[in-house]
């Protein structure tokens, strides 16, 4: 992809072709209102163009809000566990685009709800399509979309593809579908980048930290949760985080040596100088800060430098078992 650097002004995306899937509220819509602020245009994706009375999150208000901010925005209704929608939506930007997709960030996943009710129960003990509902949208519509992008990309030669995915591919969180979904995905970056590199395609795999989602604000009126996990909520990194350091990866001119690996978007934030909306940053999840913070000592881990922190390889090794 070819580089921009910060001097060429506020809107360095200008004149990119962006697509997010599952925007409609989160991390979703957190990146694709950075994108568009950064000047891009925007496709967008969710199951319904409007959410059901007295449910947050629509897709429409999430194009009005990209467009209040200065980019073009394209709202379009997708199922992503629909193999025809998935078609539908690529060549609809293939045609709009002139044959144009510079950035896809694969987002969707349809298991939010799923994993909420069935969380603490032993993997037999789930029906036999818990399987498909973690990882048909969370993985392999991610691994269509990714396909269909590249298509679009590669004889262009420049374009980024990026999976959002979490540490729960290291280490066990929620369920075991969970975890091996998210490794995959992790994999799939690797991988994926291997075969694209020669034709300056990168592809990456984010890993957000404790971000503060509706979902995760709505958690901290829960009465049972501990006053620890609500201290690392309420000092999360906002939704718009992810956004940024995607803004600044596309822009930058060392995108393709940070393909094919997967990135903390606190690493990134911390490597590009970056600061979130609210001018601070989370607490990263490699560092003493955060784990003091999590033992229930928040006062104390405010007074930790944020560098000090466990090197990478200390994460990998969680999910060594060689």
């Amino acid at each position: 992809m070819a580089s921009r650097t910060a001097t060429d002004g506020l809107r360095p995306l200008e004149g990119r072709v962006c697509l997010v899937t599952g925007a409609s509220r989160g991390l979703g819509k957190g990146i694709a209102l950075q994108l568009g602020q950064a000047g891009a245009t925007v496709y967008i994706t969710g199951r319904t163009l409007n959410s059901k009375p007295g449910t947050p999150g629509s897709l429409l208000e999430t194009a009005k809000e990209v467009e209040g901010r200065g980019g073009k925005c394209h709202a379009v209704q997708c199922d992503h566990s629909k193999d025809e929608d998935i078609k539908n939506l690529f060549e609809t930007i293939g045609q709009q685009q002139n044959g144009r997709l510079d950035i896809l960030v694969n987002n969707a996943y349809s298991a939010v709800n799923h994993i909420a009710e069935t969380v603490g129960n032993k993997f037999w003990q789930l029906d036999l399509d818990d399987w498909d509902i973690v990882n048909n949208v969370g993985l392999r519509n991610h691994y269509l979309c990714s396909v269909l992008a590249a298509r679009i990309m590669v004889p262009r030669k420049r374009g980024l593809i990026v999976n959002v995915s979490s540490p729960g591919g290291i280490g066990f969180l929620f369920s075991p579908s969970y975890g091996i979904g998210k490794m995959a995905c992790d994999r799939m970056a690797v991988d994926c980048a291997m075969q694209l590199k020669k034709d300056d395609v990168a592809f990456i795999s984010l890993w957000p930290g404790s971000a503060k989602t509706e979902t995760f604000m709505d958690l901290i009126k829960d009465e049972g949760i501990k006053d620890a996990d609500i201290g690392l909520i309420k000092r999360g990194e906002s939704t718009e985080l992810s956004g940024k350091v995607i803004t600044r990866l596309a822009n930058g001119n060392k995108l393709m040596s940070k393909s094919g690996k997967v990135h903390l978007t606190l690493d990134l934030a911390e490597e590009y100088g970056l600061k979130d909306i609210d001018g601070g940053l989370a607490y990263n999840i490699r560092s003493l800060q955060y784990w003091v913070a999590f033992l229930g000592y928040d006062g104390m881990a405010s007074w930790i430098p944020r560098w000090l922190k466990a090197p990478k390889w200390v994460l990998w090794l969680q999910a060594s078992h060689l």
